[in-house]
């Protein structure tokens, strides 16, 4: 992992350096769009409603629009806006971990100690599970003020950034607002059902069948030789160059995506080449995070994941 930010963690007196790590990511492949009749790639542009006129990034400025008047915004009214740059992570207070409802997490982040010792940090790590407490901090990231949650996950201190109160919609249906009469059998029932289904969690139990499944279709079609050449499907002709056929000159944000793609091809060569055990389930996400996934059905633990119909 490459860490994308380092600071501290500041509360009285006390300093922890840190390095800061993207804690999850995303398993999803990567399709893109093509003509259905020669493969070619589908290229958006930058066009403006009211001239017609095909505009390049450099004029191009962002603007607030609040359904009956628009704000334009330009580079400089962005820049005279303070930016957030402190380096520190800033606890305001230490809460009982029970107090955060889950729908306030955003993204998570791991911390690393980032010194000749680790002590304040082990410190702060043991001081936040023998208090069964977790940390609500400010911090600066991208520009941008955050709420964050502090809390231990096994041996490491991970940083959870938090929505904004006003970010967490409120829920109000009507229909709930209705009387319902529930029977003590049907609730025995139910209970029984839970019952029936109860279980220890275990996020290795569970698999993404869809990504599975796609990534198998992609290396059969690969395997009958149904592929078009990259190069070609950019309208990129061999020979000397001179083949104007295809029309225009990849644009920067074409340049940035074919460079991510092989950057991504390459990073998945690396991980083809670690032992196989390696590999195992590698759709499957561990720690806290929640994603939505359908349980299999009861059998031996650790069954091996349902295939797709």
């Amino acid at each position: 992992m490459r860490s994308i930010w380092r600071g501290a963690i500041t509360f009285g007196l006390v300093n922890v350096p840190v390095k800061v790590y993207s804690a999850t990511e995303d398993h999803d492949i990567t399709l893109h769009q093509v003509h259905d009749k020669d493969g070619g790639r589908i290229r958006y542009e930058r066009h403006c409603e009211i001239c017609g006129e095909k505009v390049d990034y450099e004029h191009i400025d962002k603007a607030y629009d609040d359904g009956d008047q628009t704000v334009v915004l330009t580079d400089d009214d962005l820049k005279s806006l303070p930016e957030e740059k402190s380096r520190e992570i800033d606890v305001l207070e230490f809460v009982p971990s029970d107090q955060l409802d889950p729908i306030m997490f955003d993204r998570s982040y791991f911390l690393e100690p980032d010194g000749t010792s680790p002590k304040a940090y082990v410190l702060l790590r043991r001081a936040l599970e023998e208090t069964e407490r977790t940390a609500i901090v400010h911090f600066s990231l991208r520009q941008k003020t955050r709420l964050g949650a502090l809390r231990v996950r096994g041996k490491v201190l991970m940083l959870q950034s938090l929505l904004w109160d006003d970010e967490v919609r409120q829920a109000d249906f009507p229909a709930l607002a209705k009387s319902v009469k529930i029977s003590d059998k049907e609730l025995d029932m139910s209970a029984s059902l839970v019952d029936s289904l109860e279980d220890d969690f275990e996020p290795a139990d569970f698999s993404d069948d869809y990504q599975i499944e796609l990534q198998k279709l992609i290396d059969a079609k690969l395997k009958e030789g149904e592929a078009l050449d990259t190069a070609a499907t950019f309208g990129e002709e061999d020979g000397d160059g001179n083949d104007d056929k295809g029309g225009e000159v990849v644009d920067l944000m074409e340049a940035l995506r074919r460079s991510v793609e092989r950057n991504r091809a390459s990073k998945k060569g690396a991980t083809a080449a670690k032992p196989a055990a390696s590999k195992r389930k590698p759709a499957a996400k561990t720690g806290d995070a929640h994603p939505t996934v359908s349980k299999k059905a009861p059998a031996k633990k650790r069954a091996a994941p349902k295939k797709a119909s």
